[in-house]
Order: structure tokens, then C-alpha cells, then sequence
């Protein structure tokens, strides 16, 4: 079986996340006040990536580091559960399919007590006038008890099938190794952006304590009668919205923080704290061409689309050994007669050889179908090597550009903060009023927002450059090594 539920799902969650995920990151607005709870996309659509079964709720306040929570969803995740599962059916048709290779046997005693009327097989009249019996007859018993053996000794149509089982079980085997790195995706998409949600809240109450100092500044330039009223009406104004946006930060933070515990399988009213707080940690230059041979080398989702191509081809194979013959052994051996007490050694032996003649295109319609699947893989499988180049260059290209962001972002605060810092000591001077001020304000929130922003692109491009390259939970260790 080339294309089963297990690759069809995967397909869907790869679609929903590393797609959609990816153009969230690279569209993401700094202006944005919140994300209002960002899920994994496609949660509401049956994503089970972005579900859990979930464990019992842990008193108090756990730490939760990235990595702690990655080693949780690999535990606990609905996507890797059923990939486990979709494994074990695949070693279940293997199973089957093998069967048909091993010997079979099989015990059938029994013991009969008849009596016959010769009249119900039509020999009733002949009986009576010509031997001059009784039409009935018996009663008489009989008594048989055998072991059975039957063995396939060639069948090239059941050992193809059964090598095809065998490439089927290898490729489920890739397939949730490539949904323990969908996990590591999801858990890093979903963690990162609540570290995000977390450090707006900082922001925010920073611009809130900032936006509370300037009105109480206007304030008493008001009642000295240094200012205007309606300096301290617009200052009013700027922190009435900032405490808006605290708000809807805490909110959003809360329900990020419920997502999480769906991904990871914690309990939904789970306290924990997140620990790793998503430094900037540049890494080393990566070429194109050292990325691509590991992730052509690495990739799960690859490995499984070459096992897959190889099940079909082996599937095709056994398409057309439907033409050829097969032969197989059979035999019996045990007891029989009449009555156990007067029982004697029985037993049969034969070999059969089986000449398909005519099956009525039977053959030639599974070939065609085993001919439309080993294309099929084959497009697929080309598809997917284009597809890995494209991840692995959008990751590195995010990588860098994000790594730009992430410096021309931290010099922004800075030179904001030293224009707030002058504005303020011009309105304390008299020499300008909170316009200027306010609008100080707005660029240093707009400076921060832009950092958190882009630090968030920047963890998200290295989580994208694991799943790129195929790192796994390696990939996890080495590029972020947590406090």
C-alpha cells in the first residue's frame, strides 16, 4: 500500500503548518497589538498536530523550557499517537502478507454416530428388492483425528506482496519519525509565540508606566498653570491605550498559554512558567549546497517517499506474477476408523501446482492499477526533493533575513529611547507640549513591538531550519541549548 491515511495526514499537517506557519512569520504586522491567541493553524480543522491526549494536572507552577516541552509532545501528541498506530497496522498487513509464505496448520478431530436411509440417496427399492435389507441403515460411527499442514513452496505473487509489506513497514517507520519532527515544528511554532505574547506584556507595562509618568507630569504643569488641559487630555489619552493594550497582551498571553498545553499534553488549567525566553543566539554561516546533502540524508518525509516507491515497484512485481504458477504442499497425519479404540494410522500427502489459465483480465486490471500507483510515488517523491530545496532555502533566506531584522530592531530601541528621553525633558522645559511626547512614546512602543516581532521570526526560522534539515530533536540541542 503506497498512499495509506498515515501519509495522507501527514501530507494535510505538513500543508497546514509548515505552509501556513511559515507565511504567518514572514507576514507577521509589528503594528499588531496581539495575536488573540494564536493556535497551530488548522486546529479548528481536525490538525492533530495540534491536539494531545493529555496527563493529569500537576500541582502548582511547573518550569517549561523549549526543550522540556518538545520531549512532551513527542510523549503525548495526537499526531505522533496515531502515527505510532498507522506503524503498528502497517507490521500488522506485513503479517498478513506473510502468511500466505508460512506453513499453516491445523487440528480437526471428530468423532460421528450415523444411521442412513438408503431411500434419501435413491437407493432405498434396489436395497430392499434385490438384497432384501432394510432400507436403514446403521447405526455406525466413525472416528478421525489429524493434524494438518499446508505450506506455499513458490508463489512469486505472495513473496513480492510480502517484500512490498516489508518497504510499506519501513516507510511507516520514516513517516512517524517525520511526524516527531511535524511536533518539534508545532511545539517550537506555538512555544516561541508565547514567549512572544510574554515579552509584550513586559513592553506593555513599561509603556504603561512611562505613559502614567507623563500624566502625571501634564498634571501638575496643568495645575501650576505651565501647561494647557489639554496636555494632560492627551496624555490621559495615550495611557488609557496602553493600559488597552496590556490588557488584551495578558489575554492573549493566557489563551497562547492554553494552546501550548493542547500541543504538548498538559492538562488545559496547567500553571507553568516559560524558561526559555527565546535569546538571540546567531549561528554559523550554512551553506546551500552542505544544507541540502544533509536534508536529502536526513529528511524522514524523503526516506519515507523512497520506501514508498520501492513498495510499489515490489507491488507492481506482484501484479504480473499473477500470470506465473505456483505451487504449494499439503498433507495430514494422525488416526481414523471407526471407534477410537480400533483406530489406525491415516494419512495424505499431495503437492498441487497452480497454471493460471484465464482470469478474465483480473491480472491485467491489478497491473494497471499497481502501474497508476508507482507513478504516482515517483511524482511524489520528485515533488518532494523539489520541495525540501525550497524549505531549506525559504529557512536559511528567513534565517538571514530575520538575523538583519533582529540588529537594525535592536538599535532602533535604542535611538527611541534616547528620543523619548529628549522630548520628555523638552516638555519638562516648556519648550514643546505632550504632542512630541506622545508621539516618543508611540515610536518606542513601535521599536519594541518590532523587536519582539523579529525575534520571533528569528527562533521560528531556526525551528523551520530543523525541520528543513531534518535535525530532529539533535537540531533542538544545538541550536537552542535553552539557559
Amino acid at each position: 500500500m503506497v498512499c495509506t491515511g498515515a501519509s495522507l495526514r501527514l501530507l494535510c499537517a505538513k500543508v497546514l503548518i509548515c505552509g501556513v506557519v511559515t507565511c504567518h512569520a514572514q507576514t507577521y504586522s509589528p503594528s499588531a497589538s496581539g495575536t488573540s491567541g494564536q493556535t497551530i493553524p488548522g486546529a479548528n480543522g481536525g490538525n492533530p498536530f495540534a491536539g494531545s491526549v493529555p496527563t493529569r494536572l500537576v500541582a502548582g507552577r511547573m518550569p517549561l523550557s523549549l526543550q522540556d516541552a518538545v520531549n512532551l509532545g513527542l510523549k503525548h501528541n495526537l499526531g505522533v499517537l496515531l502515527s505510532r498506530s498507522d506503524t503498528r497496522a502497517a507490521r500488522g498487513l506485513r503479517w498478513q502478507e506473510l502468511s500466505a509464505l508460512l506453513p499453516h496448520v491445523t487440528a480437526a478431530p471428530y468423532v460421528a454416530e450415523s444411521k442412513v436411509n438408503l431411500a434419501q440417496v435413491g437407493l432405498g427399492n434396489a436395497a430392499a428388492n434385490v438384497f432384501h435389507i432394510s432400507p436403514a441403515v446403521g447405526p455406525f460411527s466413525y472416528f478421525d483425528a489429524r493434524a494438518s499442514v499446508t505450506q506455499t513452496l513458490f508463489d512469486w505473487k505472495s513473496i513480492s506482496s510480502a517484500r512490498a509489506a516489508s518497504a510499506s513497514v519501513k516507510s511507516a517507520d520514516y513517516t512517524l519519525l517525520d511526524a516527531s519532527d511535524l511536533v518539534i515544528l508545532a511545539v517550537g511554532y506555538v512555544y516561541f509565540q508565547a514567549v512572544a505574547d510574554e515579552a509584550r506584556i513586559a513592553t506593555d507595562e513599561a509603556q504603561v508606566e512611562t505613559a502614567q509618568t507623563l500624566f502625571d507630569q501634564a498634571t501638575d504643569q496643568v495645575n501650576v498653570g505651565t501647561a494647557a488641559d489639554i496636555d494632560a487630555l492627551r496624555s490621559k489619552v495615550e495611557l488609557q491605550t496602553r493600559l488597552q493594550q496590556l490588557i488584551e497582551a495578558k489575554n492573549d498571553f493566557a489563551i497562547q498559554k492554553i494552546t501550548v498545553a493542547r500541543a504538548i499534553g498538559l492538562a488545559p488549567s496547567q500553571d507553568f512558567d516559560l524558561t526559555d525566553k527565546s535569546p538571540y543566539l546567531p549561528l554559523e554561516n550554512i551553506t546551500i549546497d552542505d544544507a541540502l546533502k544533509g536534508a536529502f540524508a536526513s529528511r524522514s518525509d524523503y526516506l519515507a517517499a523512497t520506501a514508498d516507491v520501492r513498495a510499489a515497484e515490489l507491488s507492481r512485481k506482484a501484479a504480473v506474477a499473477g500470470y506465473f504458477p505456483s505451487l504449494s504442499f499439503g498433507g495430514d497425519y494422525g488416526t481414523g476408523g471407526a471407534h477410537p479404540s480400533d483406530a489406525t494410522r491415516v494419512y495424505d500427502v499431495r503437492g498441487t501446482l497452480s497454471i493460471p489459465i484465464f482470469t478474465g483480465n483480473g491480472v491485467h486490471g491489478d497491473i494497471q492499477q499497481a502501474d497508476a500507483r508507482l507513478e504516482q510515488a515517483r511524482e511524489r517523491l520528485d515533488n518532494l526533493r523539489a520541495q525540501i530545496e525550497a524549505d531549506v532555502r525559504t529557512a536559511l533566506l528567513n534565517l538571514q533575513s530575520s538575523t538583519e531584522q533582529v540588529k537594525v530592531a535592536r538599535s532602533n530601541i535604542d535611538l527611541a529611547d534616547q528620543t523619548l528621553t529628549q522630548s520628555r525633558d523638552r516638555f519638562t522645559a516648556g519648550v514643546t507640549d505632550t504632542v512630541e511626547v506622545v508621539q516618543s512614546q508611540e515610536t518606542v512602543a513601535s521599536a519594541h513591538e518590532q523587536y519582539i516581532s523579529s525575534l520571533y521570526k528569528y527562533n521560528f526560522a531556526k525551528i523551520s531550519l530543523i525541520r528543513a534539515l531534518g535535525a530532529g530533536e539533535q537540531g533542538v540541542k544545538q541550536y537552542f541549548p535553552g539557559k
